[in-house]
């Protein structure tokens, strides 16, 4: 078993140590589906979420063996680079990886749980009205996150989480979920790309495409922006209700011509 934990958190080492034993009957569930999430509170006041990752098939076990970082492994250092560009994310503890006959069998992601905060979900269907502020104030985080480089792969509605309150009355972002990123130039239509999966109101993308145009570094046209921004959101519902209608064929292939 090998486990990497932040120098702060060495004093946890035993209590991490002992996760893949203690996983299925100890902590709260806040997500269980292919990948499981639990919350664990801890004895010293501290509140962690703890991701168990799916079992990977065995030409997955040789890939993230020999010729792939597993998961666990890039979510603990993409939370470290998001932090060291000036972004947010959760905050990395630690990440474990079990193998069985040589080869990757499972692994672990542990990171502080994030207070306060909320999922950028809630807006998916709008109203823009009243929320022209939080929408400005994502469409410019949107920015500089392409502009440093930072390209999250799953960019959707429960990966982005909210923090207000703040003393300045501007918003924060974390992202949250970030084994699947790149860090790269973006350009304009990949970083318009970025938007697909966020939003099914129209009105709040022709807002964040007027801000986010005019915040990049290169700075082009509000209407080049909401044309690209249009052009993925509805290419990727297209492809989603394709998968939907598959899906339906597989499960009953003769209710499907009813």
């Amino acid at each position: 078993m090998k486990v990497v934990i932040i120098p702060r958190y060495e004093y946890l080492r035993e209590w991490i140590e002992d996760i893949p034993l203690s996983f299925e009957e100890g902590g709260e569930i806040l997500h269980k589906a292919r990948n499981i999430i639990k919350v664990f509170s801890l004895d010293n006041g501290l509140t962690v979420n703890v991701k168990k990752f799916h079992k990977p098939n065995i030409f997955n076990r040789i890939i993230y063996t020999f010729f792939r970082k597993s998961k666990a492994f890039r979510s603990y250092y993409h939370s470290l680079r998001i932090f060291e560009k000036g972004f947010h994310a959760a905050e990395a503890i630690a990440f474990i990886e079990i193998n069985e006959g040589g080869l990757l069998s499972g692994s672990y992601y542990i990171s502080l749980q994030c207070p306060g905060v909320r999922e950028i979900r809630e807006y998916y269907s709008g109203p823009l009205a009243g929320n022209e502020a939080l929408i400005d104030a994502f469409a410019r985080y949107s920015a500089a996150l392409h502009d440093a480089g930072i390209y999250h792969l799953d960019y959707s509605p429960g990966n982005i989480l909210i923090r207000d309150g703040l003393a300045s009355g501007e918003y924060s972002f974390i992202l949250v979920d970030v084994n699947r990123m790149k860090f790269m130039s973006v350009g304009t239509e990949k970083g318009c790309r970025n938007f697909a999966r966020l939003f099914g109101n129209d009105d709040i993308y022709k807002r964040i495409g007027a801000v986010y145009s005019q915040s990049r570094k290169d700075v082009f046209s509000k209407e080049k922006a909401v044309r690209l921004i249009l052009k993925y959101k509805n290419r990727f519902l297209r492809k989603k209700a394709q998968k939907e209608k598959l899906k339906r064929f597989f499960k009953d292939p003769a209710g499907f011509f009813c």
